[in-house]
Formats: C-alpha cells, sequence, structure tokens
C-alpha cells in the first residue's frame, strides 16, 4: 500500500488539473450559449456546463472514462466486442501488429548486439547508423513505407505497420543487450579460458545470462515503442481499423471523446504489455538466480 500512495498522490494531483483546464478550457463556449439563450450563469452552473458538453475543447475526465466503458466494457456486456465500434476490436488490430514489429524489431536487436559485441568492424559501421536512425522523424517516414510497401506490391495495411513498429523498437533492445552482453568482467571471460570455453559456450552461459535484466529492461521500453509506431503507422494510411485510425476519426468528425478514449485505450494497452513483460522478468530472473 505504501508503494501505491505517491502514486494516486499524483493521480489525484493530475486529475484536478484535468479538471482544471477542462473549466478553463470549456467556459468561453458554456458563457457564449447562456448568453445566447438570454441567460446568467451561476458558478455551479457554470462549472456544471463546462463538465458535460457534448463537444468540449478539454473533456472532463468523467467524460472520458464514460466513453471509454460505453466502447470497450459496455459493448463486451452487450456481445459487441468486436463491433467496429468497439475499442476492443481496434485494440486487437493495433495489438497484432504492434506484436509482429515487435517480435521483428527485438530480433533485429538482438543480432545486431550480437554482432557488435563480437565485431569491431561491425560496432564501427553498424551503431552510427543505429543513431542516426533514430534521429529521422517516423512521422515524415511512416508514409514512405507504406508507399515503398504498396510499390512493392505488399497488400494490406499489417505489414507497412509491423515495420513502422520494429523500426522504433529495434534501437533499445539492440543498445540495452549490447550493454548486457558486455558486462560480464574481464575476470569472469577469462576464467572461462582457462576453462578451454569455446566462443558459443561463453556465450551462452557468460554473456547472455549476465545479459538478461538488460534486456527485459530495453524490451519494457521496446514494446511501448512498438505501440507507438502501429499507432503512427495507421495514422497516414487512410486505415479504418486501429487506435491509430479512430484517432485520425476523431479528429476529422471533430469528436474530442472518441480521440481521449482511443488514448487511453492505447495507454492502457502500453500499461498491461509493460506488466505482462514485467511479470516474465521476475519469473525469468527468479529461475535464473538473478531476482533482486
Amino acid at each position: 500500500m505504501h508503494r501505491a500512495l505517491p502514486v494516486l498522490a499524483v493521480l489525484a494531483v493530475l486529475t484536478a488539473v484535468w479538471y482544471l483546464g477542462a473549466w478553463r478550457m470549456n467556459t468561453p463556449w458554456a458563457l457564449a450559449q447562456a448568453e445566447r439563450a438570454g441567460q446568467e450563469l451561476s458558478a455551479g452552473e457554470l462549472f456544471t456546463a463546462t463538465m458535460n458538453q457534448d463537444r468540449p475543447r478539454l473533456p472532463a475526465p468523467h467524460q472520458v472514462a464514460t466513453e471509454l466503458w460505453k466502447t470497450t466494457g459496455d459493448m463486451a456486456l452487450r456481445g459487441k466486442a468486436l463491433s467496429k465500434r468497439s475499442l476492443i476490436y481496434h485494440g486487437a488490430i493495433t495489438l497484432g501488429s504492434t506484436l509482429t514489429g515487435f517480435a521483428l524489431g527485438v530480433a533485429l536487436g538482438i543480432l545486431g548486439a550480437v554482432a557488435i559485441t563480437y565485431s569491431r568492424v561491425a560496432e564501427m559501421s553498424l551503431m552510427p547508423w543505429a543513431i542516426v536512425s533514430q534521429t529521422i522523424p517516423i512521422v515524415a517516414l511512416a508514409p514512405m513505407i507504406v508507399v515503398l510497401s504498396n510499390a512493392v506490391g505488399i497488400e494490406g495495411r499489417g505489414v507497412p505497420k509491423a515495420i513502422i513498429s520494429a523500426y522504433l523498437c529495434y534501437f533499445p533492445v539492440m543498445v540495452g543487450m549490447v550493454k548486457g552482453l558486455n558486462s560480464p568482467s574481464h575476470q569472469q571471460l577469462d576464467l572461462l579460458k582457462t576453462y578451454n570455453a569455446s566462443g558459443a559456450e561463453s556465450f551462452f552461459k557468460l554473456r547472455l545470462p549476465a545479459s538478461m535484466p538488460y534486456f527485459f529492461t530495453s524490451m519494457k521500453v521496446a514494446i511501448a515503442a512498438a505501440l507507438v509506431g502501429t499507432i503512427i503507422g495507421e495514422l497516414p494510411t487512410g486505415a479504418i481499423s486501429g487506435l491509430g485510425a479512430r484517432i485520425l476519426i476523431g479528429d476529422q468528425f471533430g469528436t474530442p471523446l472518441a480521440i481521449w478514449a482511443a488514448l487511453f485505450a492505447a495507454a492502457i494497452l502500453a500499461g498491461v504489455l509493460v506488466t505482462v513483460i514485467g511479470g516474465v522478468q521476475a519469473v525469468v530472473l527468479k529461475r535464473m538466480g538473478m531476482a533482486r
């Protein structure tokens, strides 16, 4: 409980600031409506009017929570979880591309880290380009990946989204694994040499186990990056499915509640994915005797 208190305190402050912001930003419209109707609002009536607008500039937290429930839990209870109006359906579309891109990005990151660890040439050639790749704005790169994918005959939106997702998530995995694979000390490596251990044995019995804490930490960053990449990939593709598409459609039709509900659905999905990786990390490290 003592660990939850600071989190709850920050959440309470953020919620209060959010309500204050909603009141401040929605007040002009409420006053304009009252003036048009020839009414004079009290402070309480003005506050209520700012908290229940259909298309507010900034929705209040309870409005976002209500919209999120209507498009997830309520639809699931009514057996419409897979309806195209359900955020569960759109979240599943985004999740599929995220996991595909995440798997691809993790594989590329591990291969790059192994190459950099064992090859000086790879270290001098790959790492600078990897760093440069992360300086390119993904918002500008995503449409190019979609166009190139279509040009080579790749149908559908799944592959381009997975490529964009992998592009964002391979880097933290590679950097974390390079750090982890090089974490054994010279004494430990020399000890294995005295046992006449081969390079493969040194890798699987020393470097790889030592890299696990770094690997899982980098995967937590990577899965969040993969989700962001997928959502960005859904924005310029003209897709009609996925959380990114819901955000774009909400923006086009001027429905801020739909935008905020999709944003929170994405945040919840990211939290669940990071928690799952954290759970796997705890189990694996405990079985390896590396749990703190």
